[in-house]
C-alpha cells in the first residue's frame, strides 16, 4: 500500500453555522454543499478536503466531541486498489473499524496504534467533477471479504 495524498480532514463541530462560515468566510475555503448537520469544502483539487460534521452542544454522543473524527488518505484510484489494502492490513493485524461506499470513493476505516481513526479511500468516480454534490450522497455499506 502507499499513500498518494493527505485527501481530507473531517471535523466534530458544536455549531454548523458559525464554523462553517468561518472556514468560507475567514479563511477562503470553497463551501460546496452544506445540508442538515454538515457542510463541505473543496479547492477543486479533489472532491473535498475539508467536512465539518455538526454535534450540537450538550448532550453528546459518546466519542462526538467536538474536535477531529479523522483524517483521510487516498490510497488509490479503483475498488481493487482498496480491495489489495484491506487484504494487508488484515495481514498486519490492524484494527478495522469500518467500509462504506460513498459512490465517488469507497473507504476502509482503521485505527492507528493511539486509537486516532484514519480512512484509507480510492476514488472510485469523478462525477465530483461535474457534480460536486455527489460526495454528498448517503454511504452505502461495502463489504472487501
Amino acid at each position: 500500500m502507499n499513500i498518494q495524498e493527505l485527501g481530507h480532514v473531517v471535523l466534530y463541530v458544536s455549531n454548523l453555522e458559525r464554523s462553517a462560515n468561518f472556514y468560507r468566510d475567514t479563511l477562503g475555503f470553497r463551501e460546496i454543499a452544506r445540508s442538515v448537520g454538515l457542510a463541505a469544502f473543496s479547492s477543486g483539487r479533489t472532491h473535498h478536503e475539508l467536512l465539518l460534521l455538526e454535534v450540537g452542544r450538550e448532550p453528546r454522543q459518546k466519542g462526538m466531541e467536538p474536535g477531529l473524527y479523522h483524517i483521510g488518505f487516498k490510497i488509490g484510484d479503483s475498488p481493487e486498489d482498496l480491495q489489495a489494502a484491506y487484504r494487508e492490513l488484515k495481514s498486519h493485524d490492524v484494527t478495522i473499524v469500518g467500509m462504506s461506499d460513498h459512490s465517488v470513493t469507497h473507504s476502509l476505516y482503521i485505527l492507528d496504534p493511539d486509537g486516532n481513526e484514519l480512512e484509507l479511500y480510492a476514488d472510485v468516480s469523478d462525477e465530483w467533477k461535474k457534480d460536486p454534490s455527489a460526495v454528498m450522497r448517503p454511504a452505502r455499506p461495502l463489504s472487501l471479504d
